[in-house]
């Protein structure tokens, strides 16, 4: 079988994550998008709501699930026997950071990163990008999926 972790904060998820994830599922039999937990991290999004809006995305997608998770990506992927861990690139930057994390996973584990590069009408949009939008009162909606709600 094979199942992916999709790790990240997702704090919101984006149309860049939710396009990743939709062009991932015939590549595996099952996704775990994993929310990580960072204490030392201030969030604009709760994690329940964070998670409510992956799940509505893919609620129609039964090889997708949520999970909330604490500690190393790949101490997760061995509790949940996932062979794979997904990322994607939008630019050479991410390229270069995520390279040295695959690299330290690989190493410290046998489990392998995917990457896919995200589509190129998504691929300039960050969760930190949505946040700012959110801030300063602009359209939002346009970047994320439809699941996605300011209180």
């Amino acid at each position: 079988m094979r199942k992916a972790i999709f790790p990240g904060s997702f704090d919101p998820i984006t149309n860049g994550h939710y396009d990743l994830i939709k062009r991932s599922i015939p590549l595996f039999d099952e996704i775990v998008v994993a929310i990580g937990i960072n204490a030392e991290k201030k969030y604009m999004f709760e994690l329940e709501d964070r998670k409510r809006f992956i799940e509505e995305a893919f609620a129609n997608d039964p090889s997708v699930s949520v999970v909330t998770y604490e500690g190393l990506t790949i101490d997760l992927c061995k509790k949940l026997k996932a062979n794979f861990i997904l990322r994607g690139l939008r630019n050479p930057a991410d390229f270069e950071f995520e390279k040295a994390i695959a690299h330290t996973n690989r190493k410290l584990s046998k489990i392998e990163t995917v990457f896919l590069l995200t589509a190129a009408n998504t691929s300039y949009i960050s969760s930190s990008i949505v946040r700012d939008v959110i801030r300063n009162g602009g359209d939002y909606t346009v970047l994320v999926p439809g699941s996605v709600k300011v209180k």
